[in-house]
């Protein structure tokens, strides 16, 4: 065991746990409106690093506090922003920096022979989840980034994305449908989406807010939480 490994499991852990306070909270949420309510929406793409990591953190902060917060994963395909997909060895130098750096453990069953060609389907899947309530739109939208990065499974594969589908009680999506991540993307560029993870909280946005990402002289990624932009971001949230 590499030092300080089981204190990020117990965090690991411990996060795990919010999240799942704050998809129950999404659930109470879609039962009806709330006045006293806020939406954020977050234009991602399943296969982004940064997302996974700042998607979490936002999710524990959001357990934590007082009044509902709906939490809206909407889609950003980077394989139709960027012409193609990311690059699973670039995005695994990313995961590489990120887990050294921040000492997360948001990577660990990451597997290059199992990346997807595509997250088409499973951007429709988590949109068909959202289509039904904003609880299971959130958990499909964790269990796709798990499954992904944390498990090792591919999430182009039908097998999996019928497992996925079936543990929420929803439908696969037909093969070659793409009519939901249509939508959120035409949305995503008339709103102004510059990449992912782009977040919205009413009228006011937020790039990649947990992060603070450069590069040294050698041309690699430096990371940290970037605490002065989480701060901006969470007082955005909390009111």
């Amino acid at each position: 065991m590499q030092p300080g490994r089981g204190r990020v499991r117990h965090f690991a852990s411990v996060a795990r746990s919010r999240q799942r306070d704050a998809i129950s909270d999404n659930r109470v949420m879609s039962d009806g409106p709330h006045q006293d309510s806020t939406t954020i929406d977050v234009f991602a793409d399943i296969t982004c690093p940064f997302t996974h990591v700042g998607l979490k953190r936002v999710i524990e902060h959001i357990a934590e506090m007082d009044r509902p917060v709906t939490v809206h994963v909407r889609a950003w395909p980077l394989e139709w922003v960027n012409g193609s997909g990311l690059d699973v060895t670039a995005v695994e130098a990313k995961a590489k920096a990120l887990t050294e750096q921040l000492g997360v453990d948001d990577f660990s069953g990451l597997d290059h022979g199992q990346w997807p060609v595509s997250t088409i389907q499973a951007l429709e899947l988590a949109a068909a989840g959202y289509a039904r309530d904003m609880a299971t739109g959130l958990a499909v939208s964790i269990d796709l980034r798990a499954a992904l990065f944390e498990q090792g499974r591919n999430v182009d594969d039908p097998e999996v994305l019928a497992e996925i589908a079936a543990r929420h009680e929803l439908p696969v999506p037909d093969p070659g449908a793409c009519a939901a991540v249509q939508a959120d993307y035409d949305e995503g560029r008339a709103r102004g989406v510059s990449g992912s993870p782009h977040f919205f909280v009413g009228q006011d946005d937020f790039f990649c807010p947990a992060l603070d990402l450069g590069h040294d002289a050698d041309g690699n990624l430096t990371a940290r939480l970037d605490t002065e932009g989480l701060a901006s971001f969470f007082s955005r949230i909390d009111g």
